[in-house]
């Protein structure tokens, strides 16, 4: 099961990734692979992988250019449409 909302997300930050450098475009990536892998698992991120994730991508999207932080931005929406759907909190 692919769940759609996190396959864009993690496209969008590889995008994001690839219009920056250092630091922001190395966390970007990662987060963006830990996204894509729990995208198409068996069970889905929790909600607290998913605040981290937010947390994690606010603090980046404060140290990027603006084209950057809107795809960043959009991201984010793809994770909030997500997790409105994961039972709990």
């Amino acid at each position: 099961m692919t769940r759609d909302e996190l396959a864009n997300a993690s496209d969008l930050l590889e995008s994001a990734a690839e219009t920056t450098s250092g630091d922001a475009a190395d966390r970007l990536t990662e987060i963006a692979s830990q996204i894509e892998r729990l995208a198409t698992a068996d069970r889905g991120p929790d909600h607290g992988r998913l605040a981290r994730w937010q947390n994690a991508l606010g603090e980046v999207k404060a140290d990027v250019d603006e084209a950057t932080g809107e795809t960043i931005e959009e991201a984010l929406d793809a994770i909030v449409a997500y997790r409105s759907t994961v039972d709990g909190v």
